[in-house]
């Protein structure tokens, strides 16, 4: 009868359908085994940008720090020089502090300029009106160099917040997009193996 001659001519038609279905399948889980990568992928670069981030935030809160109290240290002597209060000045810890920057090598000092820091530091010829001029110089030399160094590290340390912020702004949209991708193909796979396996139980009914 016609009904038995028309499921014959359906049941290649279900393979086909089934074929396609199963190479959809093999498709949609293959996207997904991408996003799930690529989701993975963004969260571990975003981690290790954060670890980064906050190696360079403590690197420099630790350089400004530094640099901001070397300053205040310079100021203190300036204005103890100039109100000719330096001896009380040199018995204080910002003395001791400037003592030691002065001998160090971060200062890029001209060594005549080392050597009368160091002498009015170590206490002699501190009320000689002339030297007092020159040291005051040099002091306010230092202290631009210092700041022009503070500068440049706020600058970097701006500039690498900037680029982190962008970073990962640009990582949670692309987990966003990846997560949206996986549930949606994970509700496809489900959906598409019901329709194939329907088809499958047609099939085995036109034969």
């Amino acid at each position: 009868g016609k009904s038995i001659a028309d499921a014959q001519a359906r049941a290649p038609e279900l393979t086909a359908a089934i074929e396609a279905g199963n190479g959809q399948m093999a498709q949609l889980k293959e996207d997904l085994k991408n996003h799930q990568n690529d989701r993975a992928a963004a969260k571990t670069a975003m981690a290790e940008a954060t670890a980064l981030r906050e190696k360079e935030a403590a690197e420099f809160a630790g350089v400004s720090t530094d640099l901001n109290t070397n300053i205040a240290a310079i100021k203190k002597a300036v204005a103890a020089i100039e109100k000719g209060a330096s001896g009380a000045f040199l018995q204080t810890n910002a003395a001791s502090l400037l003592k030691n920057l002065v001998m160090s090598d971060k200062t890029n000092l001209l060594d005549v300029d080392r050597q009368d820091l160091a002498s009015f530091l170590a206490g002699g010829s501190s009320d000689e009106t002339s030297n007092v001029g020159a040291v005051t110089g040099i002091l306010k030399q230092m202290r631009d160099t210092i700041q022009s160094e503070l500068d440049k590290a706020t600058a970097e340390e701006e500039g690498a917040i900037k680029s982190f912020d962008a970073l990962v702004a640009a990582k949670e949209k692309q987990i966003n997009a990846d997560t949206a991708a996986i549930e949606s193909k994970i509700e496809r796979i489900g959906n598409l193996g019901v329709e194939i396996e329907t088809m499958k139980a047609d099939r085995s009914e036109e034969r």
